[in-house]
């Protein structure tokens, strides 16, 4: 490799992972704050969010990967072209095609990021996270014992504690159930315990009160009890979530008959071919997107009033080609042999940058005549 081309080849991999690193932190951001509200209001520790919030970003990176190799090359391609780098390089007979070598290296590399996280990293991310989730969701005591603090674990109903001792006794407890339209409950009671009976988990409560309202008279009617148990197996969502769909499965467990894949994933056969084929379709898209950042501003040229057109002209073909990358994926859910079509995108953005690098290429043919001396009039 030539100097000039290790010396685009790093501008684009500094800037790249500038961009990257950026784009990771403010979709992070976003994200994070939902997870953060979502689990720590469930009474989960920081510990839990950091495991999610880790979990999660390899999702986040795949996500920023084409949109950080496009920024990276429009901004390299932008700078060297101000800085007249790309003309005294063309002013030396050397193409676009050429020139387009270390961009292409890049979208490489680029494309083998993101084919470990789309083939590897990324299903077993998104396996650990739903075992996680089915595991949080099971358990009881992180969505119920918190102690001080007003609880929500369904809709319709409130859970309170004011104190858990160390042998799990629930000291004033509150529970309000308004999940029936016609009538609310309220218990309140002096003690309570969780009792868990494989897929049941039962509340007692010892020396309280129940307090039932109509909705429909209005009348309350309230009765002491000594004992009472309250089913909250519905509450704490004991059914377990089934890791084995498509999109948890790295790319090597694909390679087994599909029909006995799509059933046990319950799940169609076109689900399956779509995610498969998607896994490489999407890391290809990384190259198309570097070239049409450098493609398009090639064509361009150098202007004083800057490249914004040409920028804007490549970020709507971008987003064109990504909008219709993700039309094709239901055709193909629907009908597993319309497979090619992921891969369609791709080749019409590919084609797009051949074609306007063979048109940089090309000798301008028409040319505005001058006169000649003797032609020139008196």
């Amino acid at each position: 490799m030539r100097r000039i081309d290790r010396y685009m080849l790093s501008q684009l991999l500094l800037l790249f992972g500038f961009f990257s690193l950026v784009l990771v932190a403010v979709f992070w951001i976003n994200q994070a704050v939902v997870l953060f509200d979502r689990l720590i209001s469930d009474g989960q520790s920081a510990l839990v969010f950091l495991e999610f919030t880790a979990l999660g970003l390899p999702k986040l990176i795949t996500t920023v990967l084409p949109i950080s190799a496009f920024a990276a090359a429009v901004y390299v391609t932008n700078r060297m072209n101000n800085e007249s780098e790309l003309t005294v390089m063309q002013a030396t007979g050397t193409g676009p095609f050429r020139l387009a070598r270390p961009v292409v290296t890049f979208g490489v590399i680029v494309f083998l990021m993101a084919s470990i996280l789309q083939h590897f990293l990324l299903p077993m991310a998104l396996q650990q996270l739903t075992q996680r989730e089915a595991e949080i969701s099971q358990n009881a005591t992180s969505r119920l014992l918190t102690e001080g603090a007003f609880l929500h674990p369904s809709r319709a109903v409130t859970f309170y504690a004011r104190e858990i001792t160390e042998d799990g006794v629930l000291r004033d407890v509150f529970l309000s159930d308004r999940r029936k339209a016609e009538e609310g409950v309220i218990y309140t009671a002096a003690e309570a315990y969780l009792i868990r009976s494989q897929n049941v988990t039962t509340l007692i409560m010892v020396d309280g009160m129940a307090q039932r309202i109509s909705n429909q008279t209005n009348r309350l009617s309230t009765a002491n009890f000594h004992d009472f148990s309250f089913d909250i197996s519905a509450l704490v969502r004991n059914d377990r979530t089934e890791s084995f769909t498509a999109r948890n499965l790295t790319t090597p467990q694909f390679f087994a008959p599909w029909g006995e894949l799509a059933e046990r994933a319950n799940q169609r056969v076109g689900v399956l071919a779509e995610e498969f084929h998607a896994r490489f379709a999407e890391p290809l898209f990384c190259i198309v997107a570097a070239l049409i950042g450098f493609t398009t501003l090639l064509v361009g040229g150098y202007s004083r009033f800057g490249v914004w057109r040409e920028v804007a002209i490549a970020f709507g073909l971008l987003l064109l080609i990504d909008g219709a990358r993700s039309t094709l994926q239901n055709p193909v859910r629907d009908d597993a042999r319309l497979w090619p079509l992921l891969y369609a995108p791709v080749l019409v953005g590919a084609v797009l940058c051949l074609g306007m690098m063979w048109y940089v290429s090309r000798p301008k043919r028409v040319r505005r005549r001058r006169p000649a001396p003797e032609e020139q009039p008196a």
